[in-house]
Protein backbone atom coordinates (compact mmCIF):
# COMPACT_ATOMS: atom_id res chain seq x y z
CA UNK A 1 0.00 0.00 0.00
CA UNK A 2 1.38 3.42 -0.80
CA UNK A 3 2.70 5.39 1.83
CA UNK A 4 3.91 9.14 2.20
CA UNK A 5 4.86 11.11 5.02
CA UNK A 6 4.09 14.48 4.75
CA UNK A 7 3.58 18.19 6.56
CA UNK A 8 0.42 20.74 5.96
CA UNK A 9 -0.55 23.93 7.07
CA UNK A 10 -4.55 24.23 7.82
CA UNK A 11 -6.20 27.89 7.18
CA UNK A 12 -9.42 29.10 6.96
CA UNK A 13 -9.41 31.15 4.20
CA UNK A 14 -7.70 30.33 0.10
CA UNK A 15 -6.76 33.77 0.72
CA UNK A 16 -4.62 33.23 4.28
CA UNK A 17 -3.23 29.73 2.06
CA UNK A 18 -2.55 31.70 -0.93
CA UNK A 19 -0.57 34.35 1.11
CA UNK A 20 1.31 31.85 2.98
CA UNK A 21 2.13 29.93 -0.31
CA UNK A 22 3.89 33.21 -1.17
CA UNK A 23 5.29 33.69 1.76
CA UNK A 24 6.92 29.97 1.48
CA UNK A 25 8.32 30.78 -2.14
CA UNK A 26 10.17 33.50 -0.90
CA UNK A 27 11.91 31.61 1.35
CA UNK A 28 10.68 31.25 4.76
CA UNK A 29 10.45 28.00 6.10
CA UNK A 30 7.48 25.58 6.19
CA UNK A 31 7.50 24.67 9.81
CA UNK A 32 7.76 27.87 10.94
CA UNK A 33 4.82 29.15 9.09
CA UNK A 34 2.90 25.81 10.23
CA UNK A 35 3.43 26.98 14.06
CA UNK A 36 2.78 30.48 13.63
CA UNK A 37 -0.49 30.36 11.68
CA UNK A 38 -1.94 26.27 11.38
CA UNK A 39 -5.20 25.34 13.22
CA UNK A 40 -4.49 22.12 12.85
CA UNK A 41 -2.99 20.35 16.73
CA UNK A 42 -0.16 19.51 13.91
CA UNK A 43 0.93 22.97 13.75
CA UNK A 44 3.11 22.92 16.88
CA UNK A 45 5.15 20.05 15.45
CA UNK A 46 5.85 22.24 12.03
CA UNK A 47 2.82 20.77 10.56
CA UNK A 48 4.38 17.15 10.80
CA UNK A 49 1.64 14.40 9.72
CA UNK A 50 4.22 11.49 10.12
CA UNK A 51 4.22 8.62 8.03
CA UNK A 52 0.59 7.76 6.58
CA UNK A 53 -1.21 5.17 4.30
CA UNK A 54 -3.25 6.16 1.31
CA UNK A 55 -6.64 6.16 2.17
CA UNK A 56 -6.18 7.60 6.03
CA UNK A 57 -6.83 10.73 4.89
CA UNK A 58 -9.73 13.13 3.29
CA UNK A 59 -10.01 12.15 -0.39
CA UNK A 60 -9.28 15.46 -1.76
CA UNK A 61 -5.51 15.53 0.51
CA UNK A 62 -5.04 11.94 -0.21
CA UNK A 63 -5.30 13.02 -3.89
CA UNK A 64 -2.60 15.61 -3.81
CA UNK A 65 -0.54 13.58 -1.31
CA UNK A 66 -0.55 10.32 -3.96
CA UNK A 67 -0.68 12.24 -6.90
CA UNK A 68 2.03 14.08 -9.12
CA UNK A 69 2.77 16.71 -6.69
CA UNK A 70 6.67 16.51 -6.29
CA UNK A 71 8.25 15.06 -3.33
CA UNK A 72 9.55 18.57 -1.78
CA UNK A 73 7.26 20.48 -3.62
CA UNK A 74 4.68 22.73 -1.71
CA UNK A 75 1.13 22.11 -3.38
CA UNK A 76 -1.92 25.06 -4.52
CA UNK A 77 -4.11 25.49 -1.70
CA UNK A 78 -6.60 22.08 -1.09
CA UNK A 79 -10.22 22.28 0.17
CA UNK A 80 -11.40 20.01 2.31
CA UNK A 81 -13.64 20.02 5.09
CA UNK A 82 -11.46 21.46 7.58
CA UNK A 83 -10.45 24.42 5.50
CA UNK A 84 -7.70 24.95 3.26
CA UNK A 85 -4.55 23.13 3.13
CA UNK A 86 -0.80 23.55 1.59
CA UNK A 87 0.41 20.50 1.90
CA UNK A 88 4.57 19.29 1.57
CA UNK A 89 5.27 16.20 0.13
CA UNK A 90 8.80 14.57 2.18
CA UNK A 91 8.60 10.76 0.71
CA UNK A 92 6.27 8.91 -0.94
CA UNK A 93 6.56 4.72 -1.31
CA UNK A 94 4.91 1.83 -2.60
Amino acid sequence: MPQAVARHILVKTEAEALDLKSRLEAGEGFADLAKAHSSCPSGADGGSLGRFSKGQMVPEFDRVVFGDLPVGQVSEPVQTQFGHHLILVEERSE
